[in-house]
């Protein structure tokens, strides 16, 4: 049997037809800069997330670089965050000539421990960016609390968590603005690249929606120094196809990880623990195993998809060796990526192949 990691050809053949008509109305209009599609995505994300505004960009990654431009973050000041994320995270602090300051994890839901931010902060602490690792929220109450203290702006990385909710608030409202990615792989996937900050600051919002453009208004005029961060109205198209889709898709992750959950108890698997504020979407299913990169081999031989989410932790990438952060610094960190990986979690899994999954990992590690 074979199990891929993911199976977005599954998912568009069940919307193949509504996805080819969407994009045949933006090269009909050839309206291909911009336009309604992009306009009505915005709308409807912004409704999804319970925020006033929403402005599409070319990325996750851009939304993130976009937010901490738009907010004046740059050389001298600091932005406190996770050494446990995609690179994009550090990387987009960076790029604006910033300091990542990183903070440990809390070894349970693989998120920033907000017990171990206030003594990261400092004069030079301008924004707290938590990322929503693996579809679950960060606990931003206290998150919240500590930036308030300090006069902090938060953006939330929310790439893997867009529609989980804590306390019933989604993910990216919370915050003064959240991010997210529309790259394929993300519940809310796109047919390339692509990404939106939400929020409910109007002045923000405005800033946003300029720094997209090059930080043009009105055209030819430029307020400050932008980017080309647009996103583009064929992304938009086949998104908005997905979208009314998104809560069942992200329902059927969640069953299957009760699935895989309830099949691994008593086995030395260590399965995700959520938060009981949290609802996730699972954009990965994470297991910690003994003996994880032996394992990982062991499914692939098995044609089993997986993957290690995430071998090296920021303060350990080659680039921010300048950080001076050398092994032992953030032991959570260094330890969860030694031992977790991702499991197939999608929606159009069978449970002959969910049981597949399980009986070659528990044959694996008995």
């Amino acid at each position: 049997m074979q199990v891929p990691l993911l199976d977005l050809v599954s998912q568009y053949k069940t919307i193949k037809e509504d996805v080819l008509k969407q994009i045949g109305e933006v090269l009909d209009t050839q309206r291909c800069i911009g336009g309604p599609k992009v306009e009505q995505l915005e709308r409807d994300i912004a409704d999804v997330c319970g925020c006033r505004y929403a402005v599409g960009v070319s990325s996750g990654t851009d939304a993130l670089l976009a937010a901490l431009m738009s907010l004046d973050i740059g050389a001298g000041d600091e932005v406190i965050t996770t050494p446990f994320t995609f690179f994009a995270t550090a990387g987009s602090i960076a790029r604006v000539g910033a300091t990542p300051v990183f903070v440990d994890i809390d070894p349970k839901t693989y998120n920033i421990d907000p017990s171990k931010i206030e003594a990261a902060v400092t004069a030079k602490t301008k924004v707290i960016m938590p990322v929503h690792l693996f579809g679950q929220v960060a606990e931003m109450d206290a998150i919240m609390a500590i930036a308030q203290t300090h006069s902090l702006a938060v953006i939330e990385d929310a790439a893997q968590a867009i529609s989980a909710t804590y306390k019933g608030k989604k993910a990216g409202s919370i915050g003064t603005c959240g991010c997210f990615s529309f790259f394929p792989s993300k519940n809310l996937g796109g047919i390339g690249d692509g990404g939106m900050v939400v929020t409910n600051d109007e002045t923000l919002h405005h800033r946003l929606f300029i720094m997209r453009n090059h930080g043009m208004e009105p055209k030819y005029y430029h307020k400050c120094i932008g980017g080309n961060f647009r996103l583009d109205p064929i992304q938009a198209a086949a998104l908005l196809v997905k979208l009314p889709l998104l809560d069942k898709w992200s329902e059927g992750r969640r069953k299957n990880a009760a699935y895989y959950t309830e099949k691994f108890k008593g086995s030395p698997v260590v399965t995700p623990t959520i938060n009981t504020d949290c609802v996730s979407i699972f954009n990965q299913y994470v297991i910690r195993v003994p003996r994880r990169d032996e394992l990982v081999k062991h499914l692939q031989q098995n044609n089993i998809g997986c993957e290690v989410y995430y071998p090296v932790p920021m303060h350990l990438q080659e680039c921010f060796a300048c950080l001076g952060k050398g092994p032992g610094s953030f032991p959570e960190s260094e330890k969860a990526a030694r031992e977790v990986m991702a499991l197939p979690i999608y929606p159009e899994l069978t449970d002959a192949m969910k049981d597949y999954v399980v009986k070659t990992i528990l044959d694996f590690v008995a």
